[in-house]
């Protein structure tokens, strides 16, 4: 991945986005790594993890991963994710966190130069115009290589930069273990 050193640098990582990709792509991040890679390599501000957890459940799986993260240096914006059911009378989840990021990206902007967003979500196009209105450079990581592209064509048009996951894994990433299957970042 490209970076200035002299940019101020922000990372705003897509939780249930990036699960699922590293999923898909049979692989576990390695956040610690990322997160000192950033800070040696550029102006390094902070690094956000957004996700949505299952409030009522006496254990939930993805609460061992917000604990580490914000113990180790990510600040963490989560929600309780919603439970309902769909007209088909399944159980589904839902704990999207678009809204959160975008406000986030928007009210920091001033702060920082670059923003790289770990998350194929096309609905973070209109993001990625209005930061750059803003003279905003913006990467986006995701990938192309799994059978259903993982990111939104336009999204990957618009931005700056695409780092492709698998990429980046050659450095971040380690084989996947055997997940939880109850795990709220497969919403």
């Amino acid at each position: 991945m490209e970076l200035d050193p002299l940019d101020k640098v922000v990372v705003f990582i897509d939780g249930a986005n990036l699960y699922a990709t590293a999923k898909a792509i049979g692989v576990d991040v390695d956040y610690r790594s990322l997160l000192a890679d950033f800070r040696k390599r550029c102006r390094f501000i902070r690094a956000y993890y957004f996700t949505a957890y299952l409030d009522d459940q006496e254990y939930s799986s993805i609460r061992p991963l917000i604990d580490w993260l914000d113990y180790n240096g990510y600040t963490m914006i989560t929600k309780p994710a919603k439970e309902f059911t769909d007209a088909a009378g399944r159980k589904k989840i839902k704990g999207n966190m678009d809204i959160e990021i975008a406000v986030e990206a928007l009210e920091l902007a001033p702060h920082y130069d670059h923003m790289i967003l770990f998350s194929g979500d096309g609905d973070f196009t209109s993001l990625v115009k209005a930061l750059q209105k803003q003279a905003k450079k913006v990467t986006v990581v995701s990938t192309l290589s799994t059978s259903t592209p993982m990111i939104a064509d336009e999204l990957r048009r618009q931005a700056d930069f695409f780092v492709d996951v698998v990429d980046l894994v050659k450095e971040f990433g380690r084989p996947q273990m055997e997940l939880d299957k109850t795990n709220p970042e497969e919403a």
